[in-house]
């Protein structure tokens, strides 16, 4: 049992690892291309339009995404100068970033529903569908983790998405204020990551949603029956 638990949670390591290396660029190369698209240079200039995990990725956000599934990438610089209307270009850039992680559980949970149908697990041999439902077991994992990535970025914390989002309906006396102790409220929510009191309200809203892309790819079971 301890073999087969170990086993489990290096593959629950490189689930997570994969990623990062895919799920993070992606995420934040949504940002740059955004800004990029509603007038701001920034990003471009700073080589941030690129799917290459090395431009994105942070030590600490990095190891948050190994060990607890829920990380972040290294942030995007925006010049809100650049934009026609600030706030709202704001919130649209910050908004591109965890819709891009929706996409990709949503193709997640398509190419997982197909690999596990009859008409795939069907019509191979034996081994060929072992390995099959292996990657069928990837893209769900996948699914769930790019799942996860949004919800989290969602929160309207400093310095996340979220919080972008959410500040850009507040006056600005109050939008400066919350700024001013971003650092601060980023270690109270790492804090809180750790202790597990996120792990209720984050698995509520990551269910919600996953039946949500459940629905969505209803279609795919329709062409293609599970096994």
């Amino acid at each position: 049992m301890g073999s087969f638990d170990m086993r489990a949670k290096i593959f629950e390591v490189l689930i997570h690892m994969l990623l990062l290396f895919t799920a993070v660029p992606v995420h934040e190369c949504a940002h740059a291309l955004t800004a990029d698209k509603l007038g701001d240079p920034t990003p471009k200039a700073q080589g941030r339009i690129t799917l290459n995990p090395f431009a994105h990725l942070t030590l600490w956000g990095s190891l948050m995404l190994i060990v607890a599934g829920f990380g972040w990438g290294k942030p995007v610089a925006v010049d809100a100068r650049n934009f026609k209307h600030p706030k709202r270009d704001m919130a649209i850039t910050a908004l591109a970033g965890p819709v891009s992680n929706l996409l990709m559980s949503y193709l997640s949970m398509v190419i997982y529903k197909i690999l596990i149908s009859h008409a795939v697990i069907g019509s191979m041999s034996d081994d060929a569908a072992e390995i099959a439902s292996y990657v069928g077991v990837i893209f769900l994992m996948s699914m769930y983790l790019n799942v996860g990535l949004a919800v989290f970025n969602f929160l309207p914390l400093p310095p996340l998405d979220g919080s972008k989002i959410f500040n850009s309906v507040l006056p600005d006396k109050y939008y400066w204020k919350v700024m001013q102790y971003e650092r601060y409220i980023m270690i109270a929510v790492i804090i809180l990551l750790y202790s597990g009191l996120l792990d209720i309200p984050m698995t509520f809203m990551q269910n919600i949603v996953i039946k949500c892309m459940d629905f969505l790819t209803g279609w795919v079971g329709l062409l293609f029956p599970a096994a």
